[in-house]
């Protein structure tokens, strides 16, 4: 430590002020090191998501404003991601998570569901939810995200409840998370 020259008298006082004062600080500049490396990122690759594009990135965005252990980024071209979204003509469906890094899953971005009616940024989130590793919540209202379909076309709420967002904290909360949630792997479709 740069303090041990002081003198024998307050050298106990001192070095107690000295010890704790940088390890305060080096605790508080730790903390977000912490927190960056607690967060999993996961890439999305929404090549293939036509029409549905600026969806996807408003349900990726409503899910990194909400949560804080997991980060759903685009993918740059050519590079690998862990969750693919494809548009086709069914109803949507979605692999269960919760994904992992190295981990692979699929979001089918359904127009069967845009052609009804329902809310394309509430699907993307939906289906995102899935890949997170959230289940349906069906029946439910409109004030749940993942009641899916049940909430009604005219419902629009695209944002996670806070038992949504703690689910997703709790399986993006570490190593113990992990080995808690493996991949369970299977698709959920979402009809009415």
């Amino acid at each position: 430590m740069p303090f041990r020259t002081l003198t024998l008298i307050g050298a106990s006082a001192l070095t107690l002020s000295a010890a704790v004062i940088p390890a305060a600080g080096a605790a508080a500049a730790a903390a977000p090191q912490r927190a960056a490396l607690a967060t999993t990122t996961l890439y999305y690759d929404d090549s293939q998501a036509a029409e549905f594009k600026s969806a996807v990135i408003a349900g990726a965005q409503v899910w990194n404003a909400n949560v804080q252990n997991v980060r759903l980024v685009e993918a740059a071209p050519g590079t690998t991601a862990q969750v693919r979204i494809v548009a086709f003509d069914g109803w949507p469906q979605s692999t269960l998570g919760p994904i992992r890094p190295g981990g692979r899953g699929t979001v089918w971005f359904g127009r069967e569901a845009v052609d009804e009616g329902y809310n394309t940024t509430r699907i993307a989130a939906h289906e995102l939810g899935h890949i997170l590793g959230l289940p349906d919540a069906k029946p439910g209202p409109c004030s749940s995200l993942m009641s899916g379909s049940t909430g009604g076309v005219s419902c629009t709420n695209a944002t996670p409840n806070a038992s949504e967002r703690a689910a997703v904290e709790a399986n993006y909360g570490g190593s113990a998370a992990i080995a808690a949630h493996p991949l369970v792997g299977g698709i959920v479709t979402d009809t009415p």
